[in-house]
């Protein structure tokens, strides 16, 4: 539904009362998907009253607050680093001459989707102390041994080329969507190209880049594979310790609220760095696409330092996973088949995907149309589950299925909640982002103009929020392709998934076996990027 200056001109005085206060059948919706993201931390409850004094004396100890030290600066660090490299590339992308950005963009989004222990995997091959680039400078300069990975420098480096393209995306989606008459009003009142950046488009993006950077922080605080590879203990080995050790699993999940609690702490933090003021146009503007930055004599270096990240994080490890699969089949290593777990990873996938931006789309609106602090405790309670390791989540869920629904243990419709609960902040940021986008005037005339709520919802709303909403289901597919902890334990009878080929192949060291699966990840979730990138671009040359 278009809506031209006249006709807004023409709206007499709406009363936004029905903004503040938002419809009851929203609330509902809103809340039962609050309920349902929090219910794993009821079950980590029972099982922390169950252990007594016990579980209590182990979270007072001065070793836990030394994990959590640990573990506080793996996120921080990945977090800032997450941000120093997608808005720069998010901007290059999408406001510059950069050459090959669509190809760059496709590619910069792709090491969302490889595992962290992959991810480490290959790091240690490539830049470990005797790995692959030692080998290479052995030669030419002498080299007998490359500096140490392990601990922090190795553990933020996997994580973050994992980590970065969750502010990218977000970030590039804002981006696409902004009005560049901003920026060109100030390029006209003498700003250069820095400053119009730093004073106008920034805070713009400011939300767009805390949901991003509380993404990126939440993994680095619920990860495992890569940390434990990288032997950098941080909170969650001690989880995983206490899991597999233990029998009695209340300690586990004492430790297991902490993260609760840290979780709860970065989702406040990202709320303060949330823009307060309007970040949607204040007139109608116009649907066109931004006038492209000429980087002149800087386009190619600006390219080669934007391709460093897509290097790392992409081309080495799909370097060397190519290089253990001819290894291990010249060999004489035999591929286990992958048609099964490939079409149960796209089929699981899609329909994670799909649960979790229909059940995103009530809790964004109700966060960015009706803010108060009912709004943001519903906001707050869906990302709960994605700072807990996969692990928890998944034996709150075999606890629920035992108790309380046990004709839903081991299917898919509890898989995929699990799936939902995980990932679903990754949609609701991408919905949330969007709709802070929209004019609110703009829902006014429609209802002025005798639409109904429903009517203005479909017509207006939805549409405009559309791409937020594929670059949720986006995340969310990319992220379920690789998820391990939920699919081993919650998935049907002899399901396989590509991330549980890679997994049982990997732990018995067979590297051909892994690599044939992992690199068919990567090319499997590379398509539906691909396609959703040029989608974007011809709805924006068509509009």
């Amino acid at each position: 539904m278009a809506l031209s200056q006249a006709a807004l001109s023409r709206v007499p005085y709406i009363s936004t009362r029905w903004r503040l206060m938002p419809p009851t059948g929203l609330v509902a919706v809103a809340g039962l998907v609050a309920l349902a993201a929090v219910l794993p931390v009821f079950y980590l409850i029972i099982r922390t009253l169950d252990g007594g004094t016990e579980a209590w004396d182990i979270i007072a100890r001065a070793r836990t607050a030394q994990i959590l030290g640990r573990t506080g600066l793996l996120v921080v660090m990945v977090t800032g680093f997450s941000i120093l490299l997608a808005v720069p590339m998010a901007w290059l992308v999408t406001r510059s001459d950069l050459p090959y950005r669509r190809v760059l963009t496709v590619a910069a989004a792709l090491p969302l989707v490889t595992p962290s222990y992959i991810m480490a995997m290959t790091a240690l091959e490539m830049f470990g102390p005797s790995g692959l680039l030692q080998q290479v400078l052995a030669v030419p300069f002498g080299l007998d041994r490359m500096p140490s990975i392990y601990g922090l420098p190795g553990a933020v480096m996997v994580i973050t080329l994992i980590s970065y393209p969750y502010v990218f995306l977000t970030v590039r989606g804002a981006l696409r969507r902004l009005d560049p008459s901003m920026q060109e009003a100030a390029r006209g009142l003498g700003y250069g190209p820095f400053r119009t950046f730093w004073s106008v488009t920034l805070p713009l993006l400011r939300p767009a880049i805390a949901g991003g950077a509380l993404l990126a922080a939440l993994y680095a605080l619920s990860d495992f594979g890569g940390v434990a590879l990288m032997r950098y203990e941080t909170f969650t080995a001690a989880i995983y310790t206490q899991y597999e050790t233990s029998v009695d699993r209340s300690i586990a999940a004492a430790l297991s609220l902490v993260l609760v609690v840290l979780a709860v702490v970065l989702l406040f933090l990202e709320g303060f760095t949330r823009s307060r003021g309007r970040v949607y146009r204040s007139s109608t503007g116009v649907a066109r696409p931004p006038r492209l930055t000429q980087l002149g004599g800087w386009r190619w270096p600006a390219f080669g330092l934007a391709l460093l990240p897509v290097v790392a994080g992409l081309v080495a490890p799909v370097m060397i996973l190519g290089w253990w699969l001819v290894r291990g089949l010249s060999n004489g290593e035999e591929l286990s088949p992958l048609w099964g777990p490939l079409r149960n990873s796209l089929y699981f996938s899609l329909l994670a995907a799909g649960v979790s931006v229909l059940a995103a789309v009530p809790v964004a609106t109700l966060s960015a149309r009706y803010r108060g602090p009912f709004s943001r405790v519903i906001e707050l309670s869906t990302y709960v589950g994605f700072g807990l390791p996969g692990i928890v989540i998944a034996l709150a869920l075999v606890f629920f299925g035992l108790n309380a629904v046990r004709p839903l243990y081991q299917t898919t419709a509890l898989l995929i909640f699990a799936y939902a609960v995980l990932f679903l902040p990754a949609a609701v940021g991408s919905v949330r982002s969007s709709l802070l986008q929209i004019r609110p005037r703009i829902l006014e005339a429609a209802r002025g103009l005798g639409k109904s709520g429903w009517q203005a919802t479909l017509q207006v709303t939805l549409p405009l929020t559309l791409p937020g909403a594929l670059a949720g289901a986006a995340l969310v597919f990319l992220m379920t392709m690789k998820e391990l902890p939920a699919s081993l334990i919650l998935s049907p009878i002899g399901t396989r998934t590509l991330a549980t080929s890679i997994w049982a192949a990997a732990s018995e060291a067979y590297f051909a076996r892994a690599a044939a699966p992992a690199l068919l990840l990567i090319i499997a979730a590379g398509i539906p990027t691909a396609f959703l990138v040029f989608r974007d671009r011809r709805m924006r040359n068509s509009a």
